[in-house]
């Protein structure tokens, strides 16, 4: 017998909740992460009374209800709405797409004027069938659109020009002719009251964690250790890379604690022009309405600008590049996976799948129904 039933790999949200369920279950588990915080990207850190979002701005929205209500048990949440501002060449604009958008934009000021202007600019471009990332969105929204809020921050964020971009990418584009800045429409959304660290530490209750260990590095022994195994970190890696690596685009974080109160108003602002080198500046303060945990105002600020870059090997993976090539290769190494003995591969490194929070909780609760019944 194996001193634990369950070894978890990484404490991100997908390794942390099928813990908490195997726990639950009357299974022993040990969770290892080689990082040297619980987590994983949601991880928030206190600064000045501020829980900063250290892997980029992770605001939880849904429509899945037995998501929403299974992680309440966690964290209550609070009401923030995401309404991020586009800032092009200063000029500012409502995201997503909206009558407040068109009116900055065109002067407009009733959803019929709207309509007609972009539907105006989708005949001047004739477009019948989107070859690329360009033409698709031009089609959906026009040029005007186009040009000044998704041409430069879509190229600076895949790194490409947005003509050799796949038409995918882009299949459709959220265009309100209301006035509603909510850019998520979820049902259900906000930030958990006390920051991400707690909500995870909160279901990690109870349950063994080593920090700074790497897996994969001390398979052998850790393998050892328990009857089966959870694997939440890349897939390529878990198999040494041995039909190649798996592309990502990364992102780079420049945060800095600015001694005033208030930076830019928003929790985003996207930088939507092609020669400002980041793509957004996040102010962590404003995803909890500028208050500390006692209700008063923040004195300081905390603020991160978001560059997007080429991932090479030792940068922290975020997003996968789905194309034909890596889609194909992902899929030779999940026929791989599938033949592992004793392992499980979960979560959106393991998956190669970009996946909103929601989804993970979704998919980690149904891994655990399949595995632990």
């Amino acid at each position: 017998m194996k001193p634990y039933d369950y070894l978890v790999v990484g404490s991100g949200l997908f390794g942390a909740i099928f813990a908490h369920e195997a726990k639950k279950a009357g299974k022993t588990v040990l969770v290892v992460d080689k990082r040297s915080h619980i987590a994983g990207n949601v991880y928030t850190e206190d600064t000045e009374g501020i829980h900063v979002h250290q892997y980029g701005a992770h605001i939880f929205h849904t429509n899945n209800k037995k998501v929403w209500d299974y992680v309440q048990q966690f964290a209550e949440f609070n009401r923030f709405t995401n309404s991020p501002v586009a800032n092009y060449k200063g000029e500012l604009y409502s995201l997503p797409f909206n009558m407040y958008t068109f009116n900055q934009m065109w002067g407009v000021s009733t959803p019929q004027e709207a309509a007609a202007k972009i539907e105006e600019q989708k005949a001047d471009a004739d477009i019948t069938e989107p070859k690329n990332l360009e033409e698709q969105a031009i089609s959906l929204v026009g040029t005007d659109i186009y040009e000044k809020l998704i041409k430069g921050y879509t190229e600076k964020q895949w790194g490409r020009p947005c003509d050799q971009l796949p038409a995918f990418i882009i299949k459709r584009l959220p265009v309100r002719l209301t006035f509603d800045n909510n850019y998520f429409n979820a049902l259900y959304q906000g930030i958990p009251v006390g920051g991400y660290t707690k909500m995870v530490a909160n279901m990690l209750e109870g349950i063994e964690v080593r920090l700074n260990t790497d897996y994969l590095a001390h398979k052998e022994e850790l393998d050892a250790l328990a009857e089966k195994v959870v694997y939440t970190g890349p897939i390529d890696a878990y198999f040494d890379y041995r039909l190649g690596a798996l592309e990502y685009r990364s992102v780079r974080f420049e945060t800095e604690t600015l001694d005033q109160p208030n930076f830019q108003g928003n929790a985003a602002v996207n930088y939507t022009d092609s020669e400002t080198p980041w793509t957004r500046i996040i102010e962590h303060k404003w995803f909890e309405f500028g208050k500390g945990a006692d209700g008063q105002d923040l004195p300081k600020t905390v603020i991160s600008r978001e560059y997007s870059s080429e991932w090479e090997p030792g940068d922290e993976p975020y997003y996968p590049v789905n194309d034909q090539k890596n889609s194909e290769l992902y899929a030779k190494y999940k026929e791989l996976a599938d033949a592992e003995p004793n392992v499980l591969f979960g979560g959106r490194l393991a998956e190669y799948k970009y996946y909103d929070m929601d989804a993970v909780i979704a998919s980690a609760l149904d891994c655990c129904e399949k595995e632990l019944g």
